[in-house]
């Protein structure tokens, strides 16, 4: 039986050293935690199972026999089974306390490995973050230089407006004073006419009269 709890005893006191190791970033725990990874791939965790399956069952069928001795009369129980009994609830608190620190080693490494893939997400979204600030700054800065060209060219299309503004304000000033020539060219072509139609009116009727003298005088 003393085999047997020595075992257990390396057993709690490799397990209460691994739960230390969990509990400080070190490159030790790293290993640690790499090593119980690739145990619990493929196979690994049926064999860990069975082994703390079969833990219990010893665990329970000591504790089935420390109830035994333990319902036996007080006068039949002699000092070896005292020395049983003492060892038989010593073996059955080991093999509990290292099922329970199983457990414990289980759980650490779950969060553990929870928390690291946390951290890498993280980091990952801290990254596209960065990411999506340095293209939105970008961004910002290009808007900023398109605002100031289109800014720059609505300056000059308003000079280049208020340019031909006053070129068609010139050009109707002087559509305006060729209207008034043309209106004053056309007063003096009436008037033109008019003297040239009295002219001719004239003429018509000094023809006329000439023409009557010379028909007295050939009479």
């Amino acid at each position: 039986m003393l085999p047997q709890v020595q075992l257990l005893f390396m057993v709690v006191f490799l397990e209460m050293g691994l739960i230390l190791m969990f509990l400080f970033r070190t490159p030790l725990r790293k290993l640690i935690i790499m090593s119980l990874d690739r145990v619990k791939r493929g196979s690994g965790p049926l064999i860990v199972k069975s082994v703390a399956a079969t833990v219990l069952v010893i665990m329970i069928y000591t504790v089935y026999s420390i109830k035994e001795l333990q319902s036996r009369p007080a006068d039949s129980v002699n000092p070896t089974d005292q020395i049983l009994l003492a060892h038989q609830i010593l073996e059955a608190a080991l093999m509990g306390f290292s099922l329970f620190l199983g457990l414990m080693i289980d759980r650490l490494h779950h969060y553990i490995r929870e928390l690291r893939l946390l951290r890498k997400t993280m980091e990952a979204v801290k990254k596209q973050d960065r990411t999506l600030d340095n293209i939105k700054n970008g961004e910002a800065s290009t808007l900023r230089d398109e605002i100031s060209s289109l800014r720059n060219k609505m300056k000059q299309l308003e000079s280049e407006s208020e340019a031909k503004e006053k070129e068609v304000q010139s050009q109707r000033a002087n559509s305006d004073s060729l209207k008034g020539q043309s209106e004053k060219l056309l007063l003096e072509y009436d008037r033109i006419l008019e003297e040239n139609h009295n002219l001719r009116s004239q003429l018509q009727s000094f023809d006329e009269t000439l023409s009557h003298s010379d028909n007295k005088k050939n009479t």
